[in-house]
């Protein structure tokens, strides 16, 4: 009997054994990096898988080992926060944490990981989690944002980029602000007798242009096929002018040199010390002055 029960013993710690080195196996050959940190009594690596080294670079473990300290000096100086509640315990462990490391080459990588807290008798001590890299999903994501917000005629911002940003200064925030409404002149004409692409490829032009022009000032969106947006925020009257009579002769340089058809536009601005609950009446007043440009110059005879 005692011979039978030693026997059983001895299969049950064979299968438990196995069974160990078998999650140990497909822990170590994991693509996701799987760790162990201890808080208290002392911060302590305990165990990093050797994914890691495939992600941010050979010598990481090494590192892990002999400094503590290294996960902290690892992280992306604007996730640094995300670090620091990870590891006192004040950060939502129900959600996933994301998160930029930097690899031995210096660069940051993405990383997705869910993290588990370990307790004693209600106090944190060691914080266990599974890291998943999502560079190809974050980049994904940043293309799909940009174009939320850029229009793909031009690779400006669109419409909708604007109107956040009007909603954004005449909301919540309160800003010194001007807004430009420039419109190219003619399209039509050009669309008429040229063709729609010689019509996209002029206002594309006129894109790259604005973009360059007013760089450093404010950003440019196309609102419309071929009016154009710019909301420059903090900003004196004296410079608004200057920026808005000055233009004429960026445009008198661009076809004094380019190849193809000239460039005529129009251009019209409002500005107000205060943008709360302005907004809306500043984009009539600069849309006003705008048409007030176009027609001027039509009675002139010049464009």
């Amino acid at each position: 009997m005692l011979q039978a029960y030693i026997s059983v013993t001895r299969v049950k710690r064979r299968q438990i054994f196995a069974h160990k080195n078998k999650v140990f196996q497909l822990v170590e050959t994991s693509k996701d990096i799987i760790y162990s940190y201890q808080i208290k009594p002392i911060l302590q690596h305990q165990y990093t898988s050797p994914s890691v080294e495939y992600f941010l670079g050979e010598g990481v473990l090494q590192k892990l080992h002999q400094n503590s300290q290294t996960p902290y000096d690892l992280i992306h100086p604007d996730d640094y926060e995300i670090m620091q509640k990870k590891m006192s315990g004040t950060i939502d462990y129900s959600r996933p944490i994301v998160q930029r490391l930097k690899d031995m080459d210096g660069n940051y990588k993405w990383f997705e990981e869910y993290a588990t807290p370990i307790y004693e008798k209600g106090e944190l001590v060691a914080v266990q989690g599974i890291m998943r890299n999502i560079d190809e999903k974050m980049r994904l994501q940043k293309k799909l944002e940009y174009r939320l917000t850029h229009d793909p005629l031009t690779d400006v911002y669109n419409r909708d980029y604007f109107e956040e940003r009007v909603s954004h200064y005449n909301h919540h925030c309160d800003e010194s602000l001007a807004i430009i409404l420039c419109d190219l002149d003619d399209l039509k004409y050009v669309n008429d007798y040229y063709g729609h692409k010689k019509g996209d490829d002029l206002i594309k032009k006129f894109a790259t242009l604005l973009n360059d022009y007013f760089k450093g000032y404010g950003s440019v969106a196309r609102i419309g096929g071929d009016e154009f947006a710019i909301v420059i925020p903090n900003v004196e009257y004296v410079t608004v002018k200057r920026l808005c009579e000055n233009i004429y002769g960026d445009i008198t340089s661009h076809n004094q040199t380019c190849d193809g058809l000239p460039i005529h536009m129009s251009v019209g601005y409002a500005y107000s010390h205060s943008s709360l609950g302005k907004m809306d009446s500043l984009f009539i007043e600069a849309d006003q002055n705008m048409y007030r440009d176009k027609n001027r110059k039509k009675e002139m005879g010049s464009v």
